[in-house]
C-alpha cells in the first residue's frame, strides 16, 4: 500500500478521533492490525504472510479435493497456535469503550474470535470465524473443536511429531508442512454426508459475504455516527466499501494503522500508530474528560 495522502500530526489525528469518540455512537471497522499484538500475524503490514503465503481461493478449495487436503494438514497444526490467542489490549478497550457508549459495535474483518472472547457484544464478524466448519455439499456445520477431537483421533501423535515454527502460522489458521506430513495426513468426513468437503466458515478469496452478514453491517453503520477503521490497510473491498458509504453519508472517518490505507484521502482523521497503544491513549483520555 503506497502513500496517497500526506499524514498528518499525531496530536491532531489523536484529538479528532477522540472528538468522534465523545460524540458517541461509533462504528469500529478492524482488521489485522489489531490482533497482531496477540501472536497473529497480518497479510500486508511490513512482515505480512502476504509477502511469502498465497491463501487459497474459494475456487480452488471447492473444486481441489487435494488443495483442500493440504489445507487440512496445515491447519490442524496452525489452529493450535490460533486457538491458544487471547484478547490483546486493543480488544479489551473496544469492549469497554462499547460498555460506555463512545462505540455502537465493531465490524471485523478478522476471524481469530477475539473480539467475542473479550467482550464485545454489538459484533458482525464480516469475513466469519475460524471456530466454526461447513459442509460445501450438505451444508452442516460442526464447531472447529469437535472436528478437531475427530482428527486427532484420526492422526494420533502427528501434532506432536511434526515441528513448525509458530511465527509461520499465516492468518487464515495454516502452516507451511512439506509434502511428507501432506501425505501421512487422515482428513474426516462430514458428519452428516460423509464428504470430504469441509471447510472454515470463513470468505475465501474470491468468495462473497454472506447478504444477512452484510445487511447487518450496513445497518450498523447506518445508525452510526461515524466511522474509526483500525488496524486495516482496507486493501479488500469488502472493508473498503464501509469507507466509501461512510463518506455518502456525511460521516466523519477516523483511521489509526501503523501504515497508509487505502481510505487515507478519505478519512478526516489518520494517526499513524501502532492500535492498542493510541486505543489505551484515548480511553485514557475520555475517562479524564480531556
Amino acid at each position: 500500500m503506497t502513500e496517497t495522502a500526506e499524514p498528518q500530526a499525531p496530536a491532531v489525528a489523536r484529538e479528532g478521533i477522540l472528538g468522534m469518540l465523545r460524540e458517541g455512537a461509533v462504528l469500529a471497522l478492524t482488521g489485522a492490525g489489531v490482533s497482531t499484538a496477540s501472536g497473529i500475524p497480518d497479510y500486508r503490514g511490513p512482515q505480512g504472510s502476504w509477502r511469502k503465503h498465497r491463501p487459497m481461493t474459494y475456487q480452488e478449495f471447492r473444486h481441489d479435493s487435494e488443495a483442500r487436503h493440504r489445507y487440512w494438514a496445515r491447519s490442524y497444526i496452525g489452529w493450535r497456535h490460533l486457538n491458544r490467542a487471547e484478547p490483546n489490549r486493543a480488544h479489551r478497550v473496544l469492549a469497554d469503550l462499547e460498555s460506555r457508549g463512545s462505540l455502537a459495535g465493531v465490524v471485523t474483518q478478522n476471524v481469530d474470535g477475539l473480539h467475542a472472547a473479550a467482550g464485545t457484544r454489538h459484533l458482525v464478524t464480516l469475513h466469519g470465524d475460524l471456530d466454526k466448519v461447513v459442509c460445501l455439499n450438505c451444508g452442516n456445520v460442526e464447531g472447529r473443536t469437535n472436528l478437531d477431537e475427530r482428527l486427532a483421533q484420526a492422526n494420533p501423535g502427528y501434532a506432536e511429531a511434526v515441528a513448525h515454527d509458530p511465527a509461520a502460522v499465516n492468518p487464515d489458521g495454516d502452516v507451511e508442512l512439506d509434502s511428507h506430513w501432506i501425505g501421512r495426513f487422515v482428513m474426516v468426513p462430514c458428519l452428516v454426508c460423509g464428504s470430504d468437503m469441509l471447510k472454515p466458515d470463513v470468505v475465501y478469496f474470491g468468495e462473497s459475504v454472506p447478504p444477512a452478514r452484510k445487511e447487518r453491517a450496513t445497518a450498523m453503520l447506518a445508525s452510526a455516527r461515524s466511522l474509526l477503521v483500525l488496524g486495516s490497510s482496507l486493501a479488500v473491498m469488502s472493508g473498503f466499501r464501509f469507507v466509501l458509504d461512510a463518506v455518502h453519508q456525511g460521516k466523519p472517518v477516523g483511521i489509526v494503522n501503523q501504515g497508509p490505507s487505502r481510505g487515507d484521502t478519505r478519512a478526516q482523521w489518520r494517526w499513524r500508530t501502532e492500535v492498542g497503544g493510541a486505543l489505551e491513549e484515548l480511553s485514557a483520555l475520555l475517562a479524564l474528560g480531556a
